[in-house]
């Protein structure tokens, strides 16, 4: 069987909506380059009910929208579960992994933990071939829930970068943050290793309220410097992009990433990161960011005032930052993804 006669059916659930996380923006991409890439195949781009007429009208002749069905179609040759979720058996199976936090810490409710450690269980073996999007998911995965590692492949996430109209913005004394408002991000702790910094330096979180924002939202309001901090909620990408624009460092301390596309951003628009030196931080940011112990307050309050204090150093970083985010390609994601398929589709009977 050649490509021109496969019928490949993903999961487009998580791309449908107006504040994508990560999995959204990795869906999203996803779904964008394999139909452009490969015009003789077809896909179907298959939708929960609550998602499904909220869909965008297909554009490609090879791309077809339906309701995510209750069995398997015999013109179905794949199906690729693009968020850790295969609520049945398929044919021949992919699924995407990517991170496995809700198991290893109390970083959500009970019940959503025991929902979301059920269907991980179930897509895991369901599944023909894992896509795990780092090394550090993919060793969670095997250790957490058994899979074999000859059954797993890292494909990293990519990083666009838009073009911008007119001048670069002027830097600001601006550290920034960008994600949810959330216990595992570990914003708590960078509200308070803010503190040390110096007056005219400003804190913006950009993020919508996750679980734990209490707690973060008490800490800011208790904070000396709370007149210094600005919480923006869900900003749409054109502010979003002003912000990266804007500021003069990215703090990223969090506590466990099964990726961290935000790190990634930052460093394609030539922000110094300060990020954790834990989970799949390192294994992305590499020697490119300034790593810190997120579990220590005091060492990311050093970390800041460090790269508040050396210029040189965060010249430095935004140099090799760039270098290392241009690296990391949707273009090159896709490809990997699409040599998956062909991976198990050639071996088919």
């Amino acid at each position: 069987m050649n490509d021109s006669s496969w019928t490949i059916a993903l999961d487009a659930t998580y791309s449908v909506g107006g504040n994508l996380s990560g999995v959204g923006v990795y869906s999203r991409e996803i779904l964008e380059a394999l139909p452009a890439a490969h015009p003789d195949t077809k896909f179907l781009l298959c939708y929960r009910p609550h998602r499904y007429l909220r869909a965008p009208a297909t554009e490609s002749s090879n791309v077809r929208k339906r309701l995510l069905w209750g069995g398997s179609p015999r013109s179905m040759d794949l199906f690729h579960g693009l968020n850790q979720r295969l609520d049945r058996r398929h044919r021949r199976a992919v699924t995407t992994f990517h991170d496995l936090f809700v198991l290893t810490g109390e970083y959500s409710t009970p019940e959503f933990r025991q929902r979301f450690a059920d269907q991980a269980r179930q897509a895991a073996e369901r599944a023909d071939l894992i896509i795990a999007v780092s090394e550090f998911t993919a060793c969670q995965v095997h250790d957490l829930l058994k899979v074999e590692r000859s059954r797993l492949r890292v494909i990293a996430h990519g990083v666009r970068v838009p073009a911008i109209s007119g001048g670069a913005a002027e830097r600001e004394p601006m550290i920034l943050f960008v994600g949810a408002i959330q216990k595992r991000k570990n914003v708590e702790r960078l509200v308070e290793a803010f503190e040390r910094t110096p007056a005219e330096w400003k804190l913006v979180l950009a993020g919508s309220m996750g679980f734990g924002a209490d707690r973060v939202l008490q800490a800011i309001e208790r904070s000396p410097r709370r007149m210094d901090i600005e919480i923006t909620g869900y900003v749409a990408d054109d502010e979003l992009e002003r912000l990266y624009r804007r500021a003069s460092i990215f703090a990223f301390p969090s506590l466990d990433e099964g990726f961290g596309i935000p790190v990634l951003e930052a460093m394609a628009r030539g922000l110094p990161v300060l990020t954790s030196d834990r989970s799949a931080l390192p294994e992305v940011a590499g020697d490119a960011a300034l790593l810190v112990d997120p579990a220590d307050t005091e060492a990311i309050a050093a970390g800041l005032c460090r790269l508040i204090a050396d210029e040189g150093l965060r010249s430095n970083l935004s140099r090799k930052g760039r270098e290392r985010s241009a690296v990391y390609t949707w273009e090159r994601a896709s490809q990997a993804t699409w040599d998956v398929y062909c991976e198990l589709l050639g071996t088919r009977s």
